[in-house]
């Protein structure tokens, strides 16, 4: 009976390894989540509370009502979610790859306000809490608000995500904005007002919150990349505007407040204003390259250099503003027509240009509405006053006037003009026929005289040549005499520079001796004055030493003396005059070693002690003259 219960126990222990998670997972409720997915939770039924059943109109629980619950299983062990009332979705996490957005659309929420196509931004971790967003309000449908690039646990029961490329503006481009979201353009404007603080559009909620129009923008975008959330933001990439060298650009506004033209009362034929207002902008844009709105701005180029219009079928400029003209044909005063070109050389001050603009909209209006009619009807009327034959003979005087007349109309206008040219003056075939045939009479009356002079030149260049032919003799005679001539002449020059020459080195020689004599007494001048200044300089300077030594001395012995006096003056204070007196006899006595009793007296009269105050004496006098010996010795010692 044992055996057969240890063999059971042994089933149930492999079956429990073996569908251990079967077990965990039906009587206890665990859940495994992977580190890489995200649980996605549906509830079938509640068993306890009063929110069993989700409100009208909404499609995921926040409150454990049944259905598809907002809170999502992290990676981790979950217990308590019993298999018969929770369904759990393993799903992974939503990846951005680089370079790319994630939009947004919620399939829960609130209803979006009337007149608006996306939900604004709430607070909910990037998407990833959507409880939070379903709590703070967050609208169905397109979000403004997307995700970049990254990881994100995203409940795809609410969420789906779109991926989008980010928007790139290549160089020397620009994006030009198109809202389709946010209040409506004011009316009169063809585009949105300008807005700050939205870093390019990029955050739209921004753009929103700061009153931001739908429709065209004013702003554009230069090159780069940006998040732009396209189902609010509509990007047309266009090349910046040029305006080259040579050229301003005129700017016209179509978009902002009606400006106070600023040309005064002179000017009535345009409204010019101030940068940003609508209208012509009074200050023109220099060569470069400016990021234009072309549907909000135009730009319209201006030659500032001399142009050069041409009225001539067979040439034509670069600039293409004479594309459209061509050859003048006028009629003459005696009823010839005939054909001339014209080259009219014109310039706009950069200065002039927007009132030039102003007033023709173009250069091309300009040059079809002022300088065509203006130009054509001056040489007909001049023609008209002439005949042909006069026209070709006072073309100069023609093209002088025409200039003066060109410039004064052209000042009206704000253009300067600079010089006109005639060119080819074409008359009729008939005309030009007559004159052909009177040119050539005249070119052979002309070669007749001319081929006369040149028989009699002929003949007498004959005769002057056998006058020639005589005279080679007489020539050559003549020459012989002349370089005998000029050799004897050379000859005498040649002594005459000889003996110039040897005078010139005599010469050259005395002032070259006078010289140096001369430089040699300066020097032995210079030499001896400058011994002789030197001599007493040193004279001068012994002088002086000596005059100071002795002043010297003087001053010392006198300080020696003085300073002797006063010892001497404090000593008879002190000892007394006559003391001091027997003071210095005896000193004196001392130093000179004067003897003023004999060497040996001995005297035996008087008393008992003669004999022995004899000796007494005697002995004294013998250690006086060794100390004086002693004294001697080492005053003549040598210092070691």
């Amino acid at each position: 009976m044992n055996e057969i219960t240890s063999y059971w126990w042994i089933i149930l222990i492999l079956f429990a390894i073996v569908f251990y998670k079967f077990i965990l997972r039906v009587f206890f409720g665990m859940v495994i989540v992977p580190e890489d997915r995200i649980g996605l939770v549906t509830k079938k039924f509640v068993l306890f509370g009063t929110d069993k059943s989700l409100p009208d109109g909404r499609i995921i629980a926040t409150k454990g009502e049944a259905g598809y619950q907002a809170q999502t299983l992290a990676p981790g062990l979950y217990w308590g979610m019993w298999i018969w009332q929770y369904s759990i979705d393993m799903t992974g996490f939503t990846l951005i790859p680089e370079g790319k957005i994630g939009l947004v659309l919620s399939k829960d929420g609130k209803e979006i306000p009337t007149g608006r196509i996306l939900a604004r931004k709430v607070e909910s971790d990037n998407f990833q809490d959507a409880t939070a967003f379903l709590n703070n309000g967050g609208q169905k449908g397109r979000q403004t608000a997307f995700i970049t690039t990254g990881s994100y646990r995203i409940n795809t029961f609410l969420f789906e995500i779109v991926i989008a490329d980010q928007i790139k503006i290549y160089e020397n481009m620009i994006g030009i904005v198109t809202a389709l979201d946010g209040e409506p353009i004011p009316q009169g404007q063809i585009a949105g007002k300008f807005v700050e603080g939205h870093n390019n559009f990029q955050d739209f909620d921004k753009f929103l919150e700061h009153g931001g129009n739908r429709g065209l923008q004013p702003q554009v975008m230069l090159a780069g990349s940006y998040y732009i959330n396209t189902w609010g933001i509509l990007i047309e990439q266009n090349p910046m505007t040029d305006v080259p060298i040579g050229y301003v650009g005129v700017v016209i506004s179509y978009i902002g407040e009606d400006g106070q033209d600023v040309t005064g009362d002179t000017f009535k034929h345009g409204n010019i204003v101030s940068k940003g207002q609508r209208g012509v902008w009074m200050e023109p844009f220099g060569p470069g390259k400016y990021a234009l709105n072309k549907y909000t701005t135009k730009l319209e180029p201006v030659p500032t250099t001399n142009l050069v219009l041409n009225w001539a079928n067979a040439r034509s400029e670069s600039h293409d503003l004479d594309k459209n003209l061509s050859t003048i044909t006028v009629r003459s005063k005696d009823g010839f027509p005939f054909n001339l070109d014209v080259a009219q050389i014109i310039h706009v001050p950069a200065a002039e240009a927007p009132k030039v603009i102003a007033r023709f909209g173009s250069m091309n209006n300009l040059v079809s509405q002022v300088l065509e009619p203006t130009i054509g009807n001056y040489f007909r009327n001049s023609a008209q006053d002439s005949d042909v034959i006069s026209f070709l003979t006072t073309r100069k005087e023609r093209q002088e006037s025409a200039k003066n007349h060109i410039k004064l109309v052209l000042d009206e206008y704000n253009v300067n003009a600079v010089d006109t040219l005639i060119g080819d003056i074409v008359p009729p075939d008939s005309l030009m026929k007559t004159l052909t045939d009177r040119k050539l009479a005249e070119e052979e009356q002309k070669t007749y005289q001319t081929q006369k002079m040149a028989q009699e030149q002929r003949q007498g260049m004959e005769k002057e040549t056998a006058i020639a032919d005589m005279q080679k003799e007489i020539v050559r005679a003549s020459q012989s005499v002349e370089i005998a001539q000029r050799t004897a002449d050379a000859t005498v020059k040649k002594a005459e520079g000889d003996a110039t020459s040897l005078k010139l080195n005599v010469n050259a020689e005395a002032e070259a001796t006078k010289m140096r004599a001369n430089a040699e007494a300066e020097a032995t001048k210079a030499r001896a004055g400058a011994q002789a200044e030197a001599t007493k300089l040193n004279a001068s300077a012994e002088a002086e030493r000596i005059s100071k030594t002795g002043l010297a001395e003087a001053e010392k012995i006198m300080a020696i003396g003085k300073s002797t006096a006063e010892a001497y003056q404090l000593q008879v204070s002190a000892m007394g005059g006559d003391n001091f007196t027997r003071y210095k006899v005896t000193e004196e006595i001392g130093k000179g070693n004067i003897k003023v009793i004999p060497d040996v007296l001995i005297s035996g009269s008087g008393g008992s002690d003669g004999s022995i105050s004899g000796l007494l004496g005697l002995k004294l006098m013998e250690m006086m003259d060794t100390k004086d010996t002693k004294d001697l010795k080492d005053v003549k010692k040598p210092k070691s």
